[in-house]
């Protein structure tokens, strides 16, 4: 479905990406993973248009990317849950919807589309009416993936969706991204939470400084490499979970 290949990024005078080479076949959930600073975010943007690579190719359904507009790219089928959320603070849940939905608007799907999200995210039906700055964090994080799906993306990109989430919302959200995963939602998923990140991704990339270091499953992925020493830094805590 999505083939990055020798892909080159920057911003100015930085050197991002170092002709990094990925690919996510259709119905899979594929982690990417590394330190801040490694590419990740700029990996998405590159992908999405928001960020224009210096080299390389993105195909997409077998067409090239590179040089189209955002709001192009999202028409073809790819939305991003960009990091930060960054929804509309200052506009009701409804409206949120109502705007992720602008690609693809018909008026019967738009109301059939609503009651599939209140279905996925209870919360956002009961705070429909309330400004998105008024929700929680963990609130927020459910209307931006929310804002995605109405755009009924073929491949939703989700970057750091547990970022600043208490423990029980990031449990929450993984548990969304699996139901989405077990639904057929093809998912290039950005994560700081390795351990949860491979819990539920079918293959994972590993990102170094703007180079691919690893491919593979998360079971290759961890018996060949010690994530916790070599790419972010820190340990393994008792429930084995890996945080930066």
């Amino acid at each position: 479905m999505l083939t990055v290949k020798d892909l080159y990024a920057s911003y100015g005078a930085i050197n991002a990406l170092h002709g990094i080479s990925l690919e996510v076949n259709e119905g899979e959930l594929v982690a990417l993973l590394g330190t801040n600073g490694a590419g990740k975010s700029t990996t998405l943007k590159s992908i999405c248009g928001v960020l224009r690579p210096q080299g390389g190719s993105v195909e997409f359904l077998g067409e090239d990317l590179i040089g189209k507009k955002p709001e192009a790219i999202l028409k073809k089928g790819i939305s991003l849950v960009p990091e930060g959320r960054e929804i509309f603070t200052s506009l009701s849940v409804a409206e949120n919807l109502r705007i992720g939905a602008f690609s693809c608007y018909e008026r019967d799907r738009y109301r059939y589309d609503l009651e599939e999200m209140f279905a996925l995210f209870p919360i956002l039906e009961e705070r429909l009416q309330q400004p998105g700055g008024l929700l929680s964090g963990g609130e927020q994080q459910m209307l931006a993936i929310a804002r995605a799906l109405m755009s009924h993306p073929k491949l939703l990109m989700l970057d750091e969706p547990s970022l600043g989430l208490s423990p029980t919302m990031v449990d929450q959200i993984f548990d969304l991204i699996a139901t989405l995963r077990d639904r057929g939602t093809t998912i290039l998923l950005v994560e700081q939470n390795a351990e949860r990140a491979l819990r539920v991704a079918d293959r994972a990339y590993v990102l170094k400084t703007g180079s691919m270091e690893f491919s593979g499953t998360p079971a290759e992925l961890e018996s060949e490499l010690d994530i916790a020493s070599v790419y972010f830094g820190g340990t393994k805590d008792g429930s084995g979970e890996v945080t930066v």
